[in-house]
């Protein structure tokens, strides 16, 4: 008896370590990249559509993100061309001070080498808040990246109103729709928390949004066992219709708390944003 339960204690321990390190080796993997074409209200006139690549959630300081994977996937986002990027935050790994200032360098080196004519712009997040958001900021800046906190911006055809962090209570969206509303141009609202959806005015601008990871690990049948939303599940993933406007939730590309991921591979999209046209989502070929 006393052989059986050693037998089986080992091959627990077996299996959890086998799966520990599948669900690292998912997390690694590079993004899948997804695309859509997103319509926006009030397109100028005589604009050609643009692409935006979508990132969120690097995570840099985990198992799962470090300055050579970040790097490799920024090379990946170069190689789609895209107009411009945009962020929606949670830049950081962990909890506390630290863990922001012993990676703003590789955040920076990283980062830097995103190439796209119309820029980087990015929104803290709940990450970013609760570590230093003066050190990610400064990280940010050293890259070339813009950082929008309840404010906005006109790039191209766009305007891009960056709300903070509604999880972290530092968002202020109606002074944000205050600045979009003298942008002009085609709306767009870029934030980390897509729980910033249930405040949304009716016939609100197409908004971006990350946090979730797409549940980062969601088990057959009950599905991932902790909702990083506290409104409602429908925020969890993708290209969702809520009420008349679009919200696009990305999976982000690294992980918090445990370095796995299971059937929530990490992902970026590339969005061409133009006129008159409806969403269209697709895989890329693996």
């Amino acid at each position: 008896m006393r052989r059986r339960l050693l037998l089986l204690l080992t091959a627990v321990i077996v299996l959890g370590a086998a799966a520990f390190a599948a669900g690292v080796w998912n997390a690694r993997a590079d993004p899948v990249v997804r695309t859509a074409r997103v319509a926006l209200r009030d397109w100028p006139a005589g604009a050609a559509p643009i692409r935006a690549a979508v990132l969120s959630d690097i995570h840099i300081g985990s198992m799962a993100m470090d300055e050579a994977r970040l790097s490799r996937i920024v090379a990946q986002v170069n190689t789609l061309h895209p107009d411009i990027v945009l962020i929606a935050g949670d830049f950081i790994n962990g909890y506390g001070a630290e863990d922001a200032l012993k990676v703003e360098a590789p955040l920076t080196a990283a980062l830097s080498r995103l190439r796209a004519p119309l820029g980087v712009v990015a929104v803290p997040g709940n990450h970013d808040h609760g570590t230093s958001i003066a050190a990610v900021r400064a990280a940010l800046t050293r890259a070339g990246v813009t950082v929008l906190a309840n404010q906005a911006l006109r790039r191209g055809p766009l305007a891009i109103g960056g709300v903070d962090d509604d999880y972290s209570h530092a968002d202020n969206l109606p002074a944000t729709m205050a600045a979009l509303r003298s942008m002009g141009g085609a709306a767009v609202l870029l934030t980390h928390s897509p729980d910033l959806a249930t405040k949304l005015p009716a016939a609100a601008p197409f908004m971006i949004a990350g946090h979730t990871h797409c549940g980062q690990v969601r088990l057959p049948v009950i599905g991932p066992p902790i909702l990083p939303v506290r409104t409602h599940k429908r925020y969890l993933c993708g290209m969702i219709d809520d009420r008349g406007h679009q919200v696009l939730v990305t999976a982000g590309l690294g992980t918090s708390d445990l370095p796995i991921r299971w059937r929530a591979p990490p992902d970026l999209w590339l969005l061409t944003l133009g006129p008159a046209r409806q969403p269209r989502v697709s895989r890329s070929p693996t």
